[in-house]
């Protein structure tokens, strides 16, 4: 067999590492790990059973079956498409159903960006985002998130300097990883920037539906033509459905469908199909998010109140009104996080470090943890606290 030295490649593979898991172990884990990571919504409130019977019904109809497993539109079921136009509140043909969250952004920034532009983003950034925007080989340009959201007067003094985005990514609602939420005032002043300087608002937002505490914020407009709304069906219905959708401006929707048809043509037809089964019967939706909401609201409030509990003056946790993560900051000076992770690991715990979630150029966030809580128990989120307290003493914080 020939040795492949990688000149066969094109020049993005080429450029392209492979990427380091930001939930990823140091070392070997315990089996009886209690790991305060991923973005999985809590398992007990997803809809197995509906699911299961919509796909029985689906399948027990041979027309329908058949008509689910064929190729159908590029942007998605006709009567699929209505049911989330109706939730957006916006104009069907300005729908399209992708496959994913993550699917929906490669497809908007591949329809907006070139080579060398320069796109805002959120810093810290899930990190999976941050890969997907390298795809177009523009230029991160980071701009902090607070404790309000990015932070839209940062963005207006680099307007000013001369830097001319083509977009702006931001997740507004329980951003991952800090759990900050855009007030109405940013959003509005946001929108008024890209409609003076010609960007375009790139608004991910598959944590909107979570809130279970606080007062509602306005989304984006949907009458801006500036404005995308991306999001996902992963943190209510379940990741492995891999479905999407995004709501466009008029302009932009035949773009994005000239660069899926280059792509995978359609979203699935039969997962399409399936879903519509559950979400369709009057307020089958909004109970599954009650459901959800009422467990991430214990579970968030377990976490933080086991960390002011057992790990006050070394680490510094709020609880979100929102999201499925707490975004906790080491307050010992005598703590540094790689040595923390690692006594982590070692006690049966762990976390995501706030470093994965770095934009280049921007902040380290060497100082910060991403801890996830909502496809974890009470019992074992209390015991994973236990467990990181143990870690803190470990690595020199006296805990």
């Amino acid at each position: 067999m020939t040795d492949f030295d990688g000149a066969q490649l094109s020049r993005l593979a080429s450029r392209l590492t492979s990427p380091q898991s930001f939930v990823g172990v140091l070392g070997n884990l315990r089996r009886d790990a209690v790991e305060l990571l991923g973005g999985n919504p809590a398992s007990e409130a997803l809809p197995a059973e509906a699911l299961n019977a919509s796909v029985h019904e689906l399948l027990a109809d041979p027309a329908r079956a058949t008509a689910a497993l064929r190729y159908s539109g590029p942007r998605g079921l006709d009567e699929f498409v209505a049911w989330l136009a109706a939730r957006e509140g916006i104009d069907p043909a300005r729908i399209v159903v992708t496959n994913g969250g993550l699917h929906a952004l490669s497809l908007v920034t591949q329809a907006l960006l070139d080579a060398g532009d320069s796109v805002v983003t959120d810093d810290p950034i899930f990190p999976i985002a941050l890969r997907v925007l390298q795809l177009t080989g523009a230029h991160a340009v980071p701009v902090p998130v607070g404790r309000d959201g990015l932070d839209v007067e940062a963005l207006e003094r680099l307007l000013a300097e001369g830097v001319r985005p083509r977009a702006v990514y931001t997740v507004a609602d329980f951003q991952n990883p800090t759990g900050a939420v855009l007030g109405a005032r940013a959003r509005t002043r946001l929108v008024e920037l890209a409609e003076r300087f010609g960007f375009v608002v790139l608004s991910d937002n598959p944590y909107r539906t979570s809130r279970f505490a606080g007062e509602d914020v306005p989304d984006f407009p949907t009458d801006s033509d500036r404005v995308v709304r991306i999001n996902t069906f992963a943190k209510s219905l379940g990741p492995g459905l891999r479905l999407g959708w995004l709501a466009l401006p008029s302009w932009l929707v035949q773009p994005v469908l000239n660069i899926r048809a280059r792509t995978d043509q359609h979203p699935s037809t039969f997962t399409q199909a399936a879903i519509l089964g559950v979400v369709r019967p009057a307020g089958a939706f909004d109970r599954i998010l009650a459901d959800l909401s009422a467990l991430h609201h214990s579970r968030a409030t377990t976490l933080a109140t086991s960390l002011r509990t057992h790990l006050a003056g070394h680490i510094e946790a709020e609880r979100p009104d929102g999201g499925f993560f707490i975004w906790a900051r080491l307050l010992d000076p005598a703590l540094s996080l790689e040595p923390l992770h690692h006594a982590a690991l070692a006690h049966g715990t762990n976390f995501s470090r706030g470093t994965s979630f770095a934009v280049p150029g921007g902040h380290d966030h060497d100082r910060h943890l991403r801890l996830g809580f909502s496809d974890i128990p009470d019992t074992d989120l209390e015991e994973a606290v236990t467990r990181l307290a143990a870690a803190v003493s470990t690595a020199g914080g006296g805990a």
